[in-house]
This record gives structure tokens, C-alpha cells and sequence, in this order.
């Protein structure tokens, strides 16, 4: 599974959000290409329909591979560090957002894509402080 994500970190938090499908685990907000769509594409897309936000200034973040939280099968994720245009909201198919530094209420429900594998990314990256 292709998949396309934004860490957007705002005063020392990441931005996470939650499905309807499974309410208690976090993830990046994102999501799958659609055919012919660029990655940058992808995000664009993803976040006005999840959030109703526009990313602002992109940059790759990195690629992460691990099985997806809700699905169970292998996902190769592309995460870009963005801003966002304004507050997000949630909407589509999301249930709730949060704002978590990784080590507060949220580590536990976090997926393990961004648990594992973004947020050392992040605190490596200066984005997020350590622990």
C-alpha cells in the first residue's frame, strides 16, 4: 500500500488524527494517490478533504515502511513536513485530531508508522523536542 502523509508540527506537537473506522489509533493525515497523482498532489487532496487546510511549503521528510495500523498489510508512506494554511478541522472520514509531542496521552494509541519511525524522524530533525 502507496500511502501520502504531512508531519505538521506546531509549538513542539505533531498533528494526528483519527479515523471513524478506528477512533483510538492516531495517524499522520494523508492518504492514498489517486491514478496519475503526484505525491505533492496527494497531499494537497488529502488535506483539503480531511481537514480543510492547504500544506504550505512541503518538504520530504522521508519514506517509512511498516504495516499499516488499520489495513494489516505492508505500506511504503512518503511524509513531508508542511504548514498548514489555517485551523484544522476534521471532516471525511476522520474522527478527531490532536495535537502530541510523542511522549504524553497519545504515545500509546499513536500507529506505529508515525510512533515508531516519524517521530524519531522529527526529533532528529530538530522538529520535535526529545524526550
Amino acid at each position: 500500500m502507496v500511502v501520502v502523509a504531512a508531519a505538521i508540527v506546531a509549538a513542539g506537537r505533531l498533528l494526528v488524527v483519527s479515523k471513524k473506522a478506528a477512533p483510538d489509533v492516531f495517524y499522520l493525515p494523508g492518504g492514498k494517490p489517486e491514478a496519475g497523482e503526484s505525491a505533492e498532489q496527494t497531499l494537497i487532496r488529502e488535506l483539503g478533504e480531511e481537514l480543510g487546510v492547504i500544506p504550505a511549503d512541503p518538504v520530504l521528510l522521508g519514506h517509512v515502511e511498516e504495516i499499516a495500523a488499520l489495513e494489516g498489510v505492508p505500506m511504503r508512506m512518503t511524509v513531508f513536513t508542511a504548514g498548514i494554511d489555517r485551523e484544522p478541522r476534521p471532516a471525511a472520514e476522520l474522527a478527531a485530531l490532536g495535537w502530541t509531542s510523542g511522549a504524553d496521552a497519545y504515545a500509546p494509541r499513536l500507529a506505529p508508522a508515525v510512533r515508531d519511525h516519524v517521530i524519531p524522524l522529527l526529533r532528529r530533525a530538530g522538529r520535535l523536542p526529545r524526550r
